[in-house]
């Protein structure tokens, strides 16, 4: 089998790790209780963030958003384009202070166990310019989508206007048998 080519692979930002790190600290100190809590974690972060960027990858193909993370549980995503409804940019106030972007991707019939985007990334560099190129890669796979997608879809507008106006006739028609059926069982 071979192996898909890869169009683009994401770097991550390096001053991701510094928003890692200083994003929950912010969030331990403003609850004053917990700021021993922060500075164990800040100890404990710098030496589990190298490997947590090590071990992420993400990677656009022909047909497949490839992503991969984690450093115990290592999670890979291989998300069809055509099935992407949606990559959402986003950036925080703490984010927009390190010059850093967050991208989500959901998907059609995703299953996402906490209901929200089936992947969440921080830090890819030019972020923009990644999800232009996916959304470009999408189109032009959705472009050569199967017969069947042509099909379904209406040449010319006179065509879809003629199948719409057919539709229409068919729900009157069944509208009008339910109703007549309605009448005969009120007799």
């Amino acid at each position: 089998m071979n192996e898909p080519t890869i169009l683009r692979k994401a770097e991550f930002d390096p001053k991701v790790k510094s928003y890692w790190i200083w994003q929950p600290v912010f969030v331990l100190c403003i609850l004053i209780v917990t700021i021993p809590i922060a500075i164990i974690y800040v100890l404990i972060a710098r030496v589990f963030i190298d490997r947590v960027l090590a071990n992420m990858s993400c990677e656009l193909t022909e047909h497949t958003l490839n992503i991969k993370k984690g450093i115990w549980n290592k999670t890979e995503s291989t998300i069809p384009l055509e099935k992407i409804t949606d990559l959402q940019l986003f950036q925080g106030p703490i984010m927009r202070h390190f010059g850093i972007h967050g991208f989500k991707v959901e998907t059609a019939g995703q299953s996402s166990p906490t209901g929200g985007a089936l992947v969440n990334l921080v830090g890819i560099v030019d972020t923009k310019a990644f999800r232009q190129a996916v959304l470009d890669q999408r189109d032009r796979t959705n472009a050569g989508a199967s017969p069947i997608a042509a099909i379904a879809q209406p040449a010319t507008p006179a065509i879809a206007n003629l199948q719409t106006t057919e539709l229409l006739t068919d729900i009157r028609d069944s509208l009008h048998r339910i109703e007549q059926n309605f009448t005969k069982n009120d007799d």
